[in-house]
């Protein structure tokens, strides 16, 4: 069986950090020739109330760059763990979860979808509005890309594991923070936000709002496109648009923010042209030291995001006057109302 470099990475540095972490395989993806364990590493308190940060990579197996992404930035917090007081400190009242490989046979494969055929963005029970055709989710045929599954079998072993772990470590906090990293789509980096179901505003909007303008604020030359995913497309089965209307309805107290990084691949096919020939190519960084600054190119978003969740009440404590005011500026923003 054939060695994924990744996974060799995330046992190397696990073996490094002996108990200063809490790992668990939330499950195994499994192919006609491969099986691969899908981990979960946790970092802070134990607290299940306390504000939660969870990175997640490796989705969709064609776009590897979003587990390489997502485990430099484990790895680079793994060492600040080791000798920064500071970190140490902010991990007694926060913890931050990784998940970089969910579909490493997809990444091993060079496919989008798990071995069954199944793009777990899209395996969720979640029904869109007009989405457009394939792209948003069909059950016609797992030979075609975007294929839900056959309906009623439930979610795939891959997607699952994943609901369930986001379940576990961030249901019970206040403030729950997700990203997750993808790319393939246009020449900018964009954060996108719920829903991808439906082009009308979701009901955490305002918070949306509020995390936006403290990055702003923060950081206000970031070259991020900030925007709901739906202004793209739409889509059935989309994990996060799950994952959030489950937390409402269980926490209810609680706010919850689901991101996606979709890092803008066209911009390195632009520069290499060459590179769509290979299967890589559409969706990652062939060339070394392309790939090199991709890897460090969202050290300063991780930053912020560790400082936002150790400080939630800056952005999602929003009293009805700031909570109708972030509605307002973020209707007229994104949607034109």
């Amino acid at each position: 069986m054939k060695e994924l470099d990744e996974l060799n990475e995330i046992t190397t540095k696990l073996s490094e950090l002996g108990d200063l972490v809490r790992t668990e395989v939330i499950a195994r993806s499994e192919g006609s020739s491969h099986s691969f364990p899908i981990h979960k590493i946790t970092f802070g308190t134990r607290d299940p109330r306390a504000p939660t940060l969870g990175l997640v990579g490796g989705v969709h197996g064609l776009e590897r760059i979003g587990a390489q992404v997502c485990l430099a930035l484990f790895k680079s917090l793994s060492e600040l763990t080791l000798w920064d007081e500071t970190i140490q400190r902010t991990l007694e009242n926060v913890r931050i979860f990784f998940i970089p490989l969910v579909n490493p046979v997809g990444i091993i494969t060079k496919s989008r979808a798990n071995p069954r055929g199944v793009d777990l963005m899209r395996n969720a029970p979640v029904e869109a509005d007009s989405p457009p055709w394939l792209l948003g989710g069909h059950r016609i045929s797992p030979l075609l890309p975007w294929y839900r599954g056959v309906v009623g079998e439930g979610m795939e072993i891959e997607s699952s594991a994943l609901v369930n772990a986001v379940r576990r470590e961030g249901f019970q906090s206040r403030c729950l923070v997700t990203m997750d990293f993808h790319s393939g789509f246009g020449v900018r980096d964009r954060l996108w936000f719920p829903y991808a179901k439906t082009t009308k505003p979701y009901p955490g909007l305002a918070y949306a709002h509020s995390f936006k303008s403290l990055l702003e604020r923060t950081y206000p030359h970031h070259f991020y496109e900030i925007e709901p995913q739906a202004k793209n497309y739409t889509t059935h089965g989309d994990i996060w648009d799950h994952l959030y209307d489950e937390y409402e309805i269980q926490n209810g107290r609680g706010v919850y923010l689901p991101l996606c990084l979709e890092m803008g691949s066209w911009l390195w096919v632009k520069k290499n042209p060459l590179q769509i020939f290979s299967a890589d190519g559409p969706f990652n960084p062939v060339k070394r030291h392309r790939q090199q600054r991709i890897l460090r190119r969202h050290n300063t978003l991780f930053d912020f995001m560790i400082r936002a969740i150790s400080s939630p009440d800056v952005w999602c404590s929003l009293g009805p006057e700031q909570k109708n005011k972030h509605e307002l500026q973020a209707r007229d923003a994104w949607y034109g109302t």
